[in-house]
């Protein structure tokens, strides 16, 4: 019986050793492929070493193509050896002519990849890394034959190479303008970081902008003013020019995948979720007067693809200028000033003590013809005096009954009493003076234009005692102009002051 099963083992050493001197590996390494067909030249390494043998990609139609080689560690036949699909490597090689004109080459890998049109002298396209499937993008006008090279190599785990070429359509369109009338022009480009422009589309329209696109669903062509794009990788710029008149703004932006949104042209997004995802919303509410460059930006990175706007607004019943408090006699002195009233009926003066809520303590009627006043208004109101620490806002009604709330302003009583002042009032070369009184104190100071916009904030960090600093404003306020100077502390506003850059 043993005897026998030492006879079994050597018949089987004896199989394997034969079937392994019948594997041959075919092709010279070196030929190109011709008529649209690639000869991939495979080595069982991932270096290009211990050559295997050849295989084909392509077809006499087109040169495109998408391997993923059976499968992740899987054995895989060449014309002469199998190879197995971890680590491995493979050249392909094609000659192929080229009419006059604009090519787009778009080559994706996992892991490394490289694209040459030179014979491998030079590479249009390296990603010759470990990486997950990715894909980079290469525009190049070409007239005559080229000898071209695409390496690859895979290092475990998943593999795909994929090749393709399109001739590329004419575009139309200026990527930079921006869409006016609530109609959004929205810019499309294939790959996910804004690689080839293909042609704009327009969305919404002239009396709403809000708008949900899926681009005709997943990895089907999607049609724009110019080329047909494939929707699997593939970014959008959204621009639109738009126009408020101190109103709240309450916008929603929604994708799968990255998406994000801006309203001064790109400079800072106010919603920025740029990373793989299934379908979000965000949400973001924001006062805003006067004309703005909407920005929205959108990227898809396979699977499922949406995108989505909503805008709702309310007009506010107007603006807050400076507000302050001072002790008079018994009283507290409050002073604020509205720079635009909208529908105005009156102010509620508002306080809070200790750790209660805000309660009403008055009110005043608008001195606006109507309610409404492009001009700058001044309001008094004498508030009881309270012993420690108080704050007061003021809450502006329209006739509408909506309502705007001031900053919220806050004082101390004698004996806890801070003072706070910024001289001159003309500044020049963006520095100012701040001179304040009590203990050491964090301060926050922030500058608004004219018409409230926030321009900029400088954290501020008092030693107490009669300080006196020198403060550098924010850039913003270097040009001529006229600036709202807010100190705030985490209890809130505690002192305005209304200053003149030269």
């Amino acid at each position: 019986m043993k005897k026998i099963i030492i006879q079994l083992i050597l018949l089987l050493i004896l199989s394997i050793h034969s079937y392994s001197q019948s594997c041959t590996p075919q092709g010279d390494q070196t030929s190109f492929g011709t008529n649209n067909t690639w000869i991939g030249y495979v080595y069982d390494n991932s270096n290009f070493t211990n050559y295997a043998g050849f295989i084909t990609a392509g077809s006499a139609g087109s040169p495109n193509f998408n391997e993923n080689f059976g499968g992740d560690n899987v054995n895989y036949p060449t014309n002469g050896c199998s190879f197995q699909t971890s680590t491995f490597s493979v050249r392909y090689k094609l000659r192929r002519t080229f009419s006059a004109g604009n090519y787009d080459f778009i080559v994706g890998g996992d892991d490394g990849f490289r694209l040459s049109l030179d014979g491998g002298a030079t590479w249009v396209v390296n990603r010759w890394a470990d990486q997950a499937y990715t894909q980079a993008f290469y525009s190049v006008t070409l007239n005559g034959t080229y000898d071209m090279v695409l390496e690859y190599y895979e290092n475990g785990g998943q593999n795909r190479i994929s090749f393709e070429i399109q001739d590329a359509c004419g575009t139309t369109g200026n990527p930079a303008v921006y869409g006016t009338g609530n109609i959004w022009r929205g810019y499309v480009y294939d790959g996910t970081g804004f690689n080839i422009y293909k042609g704009f589309v327009t969305r919404g329209n002239a009396s709403n902008p809000d708008f949900d696109e899926s681009f005709g669903g997943n990895n089907v062509g999607f049609p724009t003013s110019d080329c047909t794009l494939q929707t699997e990788t593939f970014s959008a710029r959204f621009r639109l020019q738009k126009s408020f008149v101190n109103q709240v703004a309450i916008i929603s932006v929604g994708g799968d995948d990255g998406y994000r949104f801006s309203i001064d042209g790109g400079a800072t997004w106010l919603i920025n979720r740029w990373f793989d995802q299934s379908y979000n919303i965000s949400t973001v509410v924001v006062t805003l007067n006067g004309s703005y460059n909407f920005v929205l930006e959108f990227y898809e990175n396979g699977g499922g693809n949406r995108l989505s706007f909503s805008l709702s607004t309310s007009v506010l019943s107007g603006r807050f200028g400076d507000i302050s408090a001072s002790p008079t006699g018994d009283k507290v002195a409050l002073r604020w000033t509205t720079l635009q009233e909208k529908n105005v009926d009156h102010f509620t003066v508002e306080e809070s003590t200790g750790n209660s809520g805000f309660q009403p303590l008055g009110q005043v009627p608008s001195r606006a013809t109507d309610g409404n006043s492009d001009l700058p208004l001044t309001y008094n109101y004498f508030a009881p005096a309270r012993t420690g620490h108080t704050l007061y806002r003021i809450v502006m009604r329209d006739k509408d009954g909506r309502t705007t709330f001031s900053p919220q302003l806050s004082y101390r009583s004698a004996g806890e009493r801070l003072s706070y002042r910024f001289f001159p009032t003309v500044i020049r070369n963006g520095r100012i003076t701040l001179q304040t009184t009590g203990q050491p104190e964090a301060l926050t100071l922030k500058v608004f234009s004219a018409t409230g916009q926030l321009l900029g904030e400088r954290k501020l960090q008092t030693r107490g005692g009669g300080e006196v600093m020198q403060v550098d404003l924010p850039a913003p306020t270097r040009p001529h102009g006229v600036y709202r100077l807010q100190l705030t502390t985490s209890q809130g506003q505690i002192h305005t002051q209304t200053v003149i850059a030269e």
